[in-house]
């Protein structure tokens, strides 16, 4: 209660509440005002979401509504008394350099047909409790498997090309290589890599995301899966999650777009028997 609000004697006999309302300037609609207390219903809804968050912390009002089954003006009420905060990326990574030579894109309506048929590797940001990590990877889009992998804490070049380096070293070379534009991809330090190769190079048109779906899908997967619900507090810890995760990932958890089968088991089923199409298109 108002601190002026509870000056006033409701039991005096000298002075009327309106009276002592007007002697403390204290509107008496304010003074009846009682607000209305959560509901038991509202606390288990709460409670609910809280704990929700905690497990799809990319979830917006909109989403929350349609989840939880309520307006998006309550789920906006309450995520401001518990003070969630949908979590989603807001930096961005893809800088191109315009002196730099573009590849077209050459996988509209390719679909690919085998292990190192089509890789794809992107960048993404992860955000630490002082600046940013990056983290990119390279992926086999038919088996979904990741080869390789590195952390930097800057937007150079070397950790692209030293994470495309391992990838080629322990899984030879794919028909064809994705990237997006930025500057890291079409410096020729990176496209030094693949002097001598078959690959050809594969770029994603401006502003299309969905050329590089299996990368960007991924990203999605590692942040709300692992990244975002332990929120590693050092470079250190954070490596070894992610090295964890990796493996994880690869070797143990099942993918309903391959046939509920691991990366690695698809990936090497399809190295083993060349020719053939072990998943179904």
């Amino acid at each position: 209660m108002n601190v002026r609000k509870s000056w006033i004697d409701v039991s005096s006999d000298r002075l009327s509440v309106a009276e002592q309302c007007r002697c403390f300037s204290v509107p008496r609609s304010s003074f009846y005002y009682c607000p209305n207390s959560l509901q038991d219903n509202e606390l288990r809804l709460m409670e609910a979401m809280d704990e929700f968050h905690y497990r799809r912390p990319m979830y917006g009002a909109r989403r929350l509504a349609v989840h939880f089954g309520i307006t998006r003006k309550t789920a906006a009420r309450m995520m401001r008394l518990l003070h969630i905060v949908p979590t989603y990326p807001k930096k961005r990574t893809t800088i191109p350099n315009v002196e730099h030579k573009k590849f077209p894109y050459l996988l509209r309506d390719v679909k690919p047909l085998h292990a190192n048929h089509i890789w794809s590797t992107d960048i993404t940001y992860l955000p630490m409790a002082q600046g940013f990590m990056y983290l990119t990877a390279i992926i086999d889009w038919y088996s979904r498997r990741i080869l390789s992998w590195r952390l930097s804490n800057t937007m150079d070049v070397g950790f692209c090309v030293d994470c495309l380096a391992e990838a080629l070293e322990n899984f030879g070379w794919p028909m064809f290589f994705n990237t997006d534009q930025g500057s890291q991809y079409t410096s020729e330090k990176f496209q030094k890599m693949f002097a001598g190769l078959a690959t050809k190079m594969s770029m994603d048109g401006r502003g299309r995301w969905l050329d590089n779906v299996f990368v960007e899908r991924f990203w999605w997967t590692v942040k709300y899966e692992d990244f975002f619900p332990k929120r590693y507090a050092t470079v250190v810890e954070l490596h070894r999650g992610m090295s964890e995760y990796m493996r994880f990932y690869n070797d143990e958890r099942i993918h309903s777009s391959i046939a509920n089968l691991t990366p690695t088991r698809v990936y090497d089923e399809s190295i083993n028997r060349p020719g053939e199409t072990f998943l179904p298109l």
